[in-house]
Order: C-alpha cells, then sequence, then structure tokens
C-alpha cells in the first residue's frame, strides 16, 4: 500500500495541492487501491484525529493571540525594548529581536510576530540608514522566536500529536527562548560594529514608569498561563481560554484598543485559521493510520538503529532532516508528517519526548526564514521592499546563530530539560 502512499503524497505536494488536502487524498487513492480496508474508516479516523479535549487548545490560543495582535500592543513592546537595548550598537535591530521575544510570548506565531514588530522597526531602520535587507533579514530570524517562547502554538500542537505535557513543553521551552534571543543579540552587536551602525540616543520625553506599566499589561498573559498550568489552577486547555478573556478585558477596558463591532472579523479570522489547523491534523491521523498499520514507523526507525545507537548522532540526524523539511513544509505539516514516525525512533534509543519536542520546535522555526517558502521572509520583503534572494543572504548569519543554539541543545539537553 505504500507504494502507492508515498508517489501520490509525493505528486500532489509537487503540483501545489495544500498539504491537507494531498495526506488525505493520497490516503483515499491508497486504500481504494491497494487495501481491503473500508473507506468508511478514512471519516472515522479524522473524526478521531480531532475529538480530544486537548485540540480544544488550538483555536483558543489562535484567537488569545489575535486578540492581543488586534489590540494593537506592537508600538508598547517596541518602547519597552528600546529602554533596555535601544543604546547599544545596532540598536534597532536590538529593538526588534527584543520587541519580538516580547510579542512572541504573546502571540504564539512567528508570521504575526514578523508583521507586527516589521511593521514598525523596518520603516525606521531605513529611515536610520540600515540597508533593507538587513532590515528585513532581523525582523524575519527575530520573528520565528514567536514560534518558541512559551506559550507557543507549535508546542500546543506537538504536544496533541505526541500525547506528551503542553505545560512541561511550555516550561522547556523559555531557556532555549531566551538563548536564542541572546544569540540573535549577539550577531546583532557583530554586524552593527561591523557597518557602524550606532544605538538609539535616549528620549528623555518617554515616561518609562508608563512604558513598562503598558506594556507590562501585555506580558502578564504568559505568566498568567505558565503559573496557571504549574501551579495546578487550570489545564493547559484551560489556560488558552482564560488567556483569550484576559486579551478581552486589556483590550476592550484598559488599552481601549479593541471595540466590540472589531471583535467580528478576529473571530472570523481565528475560525479559519482554527479550521486549517485543525483540518490538516484530522487528515494527519488518517494518513498516520495507514503507515502504522504498514509499518513504515519501526521499519524507519531500525534503519537508522542499523546505522547507529548513539542518541547524539541520532539527533544529528534528525536535525538535518528538520531543517529540510522545515524549508519547504509549513511547521504544523512538518509536525503532523514527521513526529510519528520520529516518535517511535527517539522512543527506541531513550531520548525523552518533552526535550524532542522543543527541540523540534526549534529546528522547524529557521525554516520560517530561509527560502524557498520561509513565511517570514515574504512578510519582511514586503515590509522592506527588498527581493527574497537580498533578505536571504543577509539573513545567513543569523541562521548561523540557531544552528549554533541547536549544535548546543543536542551537546547540552540541559538547556532544554533543567526546568523539567
Amino acid at each position: 500500500m505504500t507504494e502507492i502512499l508515498f508517489p501520490t503524497l509525493f505528486v500532489l505536494l509537487i503540483l501545489g495541492v495544500p498539504v491537507a488536502f494531498s495526506l488525505g487524498m493520497a490516503s483515499v487513492v491508497a486504500l481504494y487501491f491497494a487495501s481491503p480496508i473500508p473507506l468508511l474508516i478514512l471519516p472515522q479516523k479524522l473524526f478521531n484525529g480531532l475529538n480530544g479535549f486537548p485540540f480544544l487548545a488550538i483555536p483558543l490560543f489562535l484567537l488569545a493571540g489575535n486578540i492581543m495582535a488586534a489590540a494593537q500592543i506592537s508600538e508598547r513592546l517596541v518602547k519597552l525594548a528600546g529602554l533596555g537595548l535601544g543604546r547599544y550598537p545596532g540598536g534597532l535591530a536590538q529593538m526588534s529581536t527584543g520587541a519580538s521575544a516580547f510579542f512572541g510570548a504573546i502571540s504564539g506565531s512567528a508570521p504575526a510576530t514578523t508583521s507586527a514588530i516589521g511593521s514598525i522597526l523596518i520603516p525606521s531602520m531605513k529611515r536610520r540608514g540600515y540597508p533593507a535587507p538587513y532590515a528585513g533579514a532581523v525582523v524575519a530570524s527575530s520573528g520565528a522566536l514567536g514560534l518558541i517562547i512559551p506559550p507557543s502554538l507549535t508546542m500546543v500542537v506537538y504536544g496533541t500529536i505526541a500525547d506528551v505535557s503542553i505545560g512541561d513543553l511550555f516550561i522547556a521551552g523559555i531557556l532555549p527562548g531566551v538563548t536564542i534571543a541572546f544569540a540573535l543579540g549577539v550577531v546583532n552587536y557583530i554586524l552593527a560594529k561591523k557597518n557602524g551602525l550606532k544605538g538609539e540616543a535616549s528620549n528623555k520625553e518617554i515616561k518609562k514608569g508608563k512604558v513598562i506599566a503598558e506594556s507590562g499589561l501585555a506580558l502578564i498573559m504568559p505568566v498568567i498561563i505558565l503559573g496557571g498550568i504549574y501551579g495546578g489552577i487550570f489545564t493547559p486547555t484551560e489556560s488558552a481560554a482564560v488567556a483569550c478573556l484576559y486579551g478581552l478585558i486589556v483590550g476592550l477596558f484598559i488599552y481601549r484598543s479593541i471595540s466590540v463591532k472589531s471583535l467580528g472579523p478576529i473571530f472570523i479570522n481565528t475560525a479559519i485559521s482554527s479550521a486549517i489547523v485543525m483540518y490538516l491534523m484530522g487528515t494527519a491521523n488518517a494518513f498516520s493510520f495507514i503507515i502504522t498499520a504498514e509499518q513504515v514507523p519501526q521499519t524507519v526507525a531500525i534503519s537508522i538503529l542499523d546505522i547507529s545507537r548513539d542518541p547524539t548522532l541520532i539527533m544529528f540526524l534528525i536535525l538535518l532532516l528538520l531543517l529540510v523539511a522545515g524549508t519547504f513544509l509549513d511547521n504544523v505539516a512538518a509536525l503532523v508528517l514527521l513526529v510519528p514516525t520520529l516518535g517511535t525512533l527517539i522512543a527506541a534509543v531513550g531520548i525523552d519526548p518533552i526535550y524532542f519536542g522543543v527541540f523540534t520546535v526549534v529546528a522547524l522555526a529557521v525554516g520560517n526564514f530561509t527560502p524557498p517558502v520561509g513565511l517570514n521572509l515574504f512578510i519582511a520583503a514586503g515590509l522592506s521592499g527588498s527581493r527574497i534572494e537580498q533578505i536571504s543572504k543577509s539573513a545567513l548569519p543569523y541562521i548561523g546563530a540557531y544552528l549554533l543554539v541547536l549544535v548546543g541543545i543536542i551537546l547540552f539537553p540541559e538547556i532544554i530539560t533543567i526546568f523539567v
């Protein structure tokens, strides 16, 4: 059956058919032409793939991120980042990384982070003499922090697929996220010194207390989520609902940047995004049923284990696979395709699934600002007026920073597991 399943999937992807439809259509073709299993099993598996309480966290976290993005908090977070980072060489680049880390902790989305921060800082960088491709590269690479710093939607998806604690994933992702933000800051500093990009002069008219108070209200949200989960007050799914409520209170009554009338488009956009993600996960469950029945994960695991049983070497091989997959597939699509198979492999060599989940999210984040389909690149190109290839070249030092951290995570797993 796999001799029909995988070629069909490959052809559909080459033709540009969305991954969710490709998975479903390939499953139908394989069962119809090469299996005695009735096609009725597919809608059952699709439904069962979504019939779980943890899956409710996905649309709720999407809604929370959309509410906070609509509340126009990005300008406040940029000012907050400027208070601590603006005075260093390459001040606006440093502010981009800092503000992206803050915003990523609220939105959980790389494209949303890139768009929100880039729309403010890329024009400012261009006015201050920063090369446009460099400005785009800074924002695109920093925007990927939205996938890593918890609460992260990608971690929620991994947790539901791999059936591991989402709360543990959130806690485990804190130090890697901070480490990557620091590494990007070092790259910003080196490039700024090389290109003569100075820091920003302090603006005495800015009321520091007001900036900290206003932006702090937004940054309390991830604290509430993580504290509530680990305090036993609510589950990760319930924490997503709490985040939505908190976002509405801040946006409607404190910032007053959201009106009741504007909630309609927010709900509609969330429903569309949720439908895309959930349908993908449903068809992926049907696809996974077939490859599991054909013992594909076991076969792949045995083949790799025949090469080596050293967990470190296996993690380097997996890193290579994830980097390649991330350049061609959306993060959610890559997770639903690879996690079932790789889960069997890591279990065979005793690799912690929490550690592996955070590592996978970080590795796939690199694909968001690498060609040919890195969404952050397209957003940054539109905002900076540069070509994709120009931004991609300028992003190479930032790619190197991510890879250096990933290698460090392989060699020193405590970067992830220290708090779990």
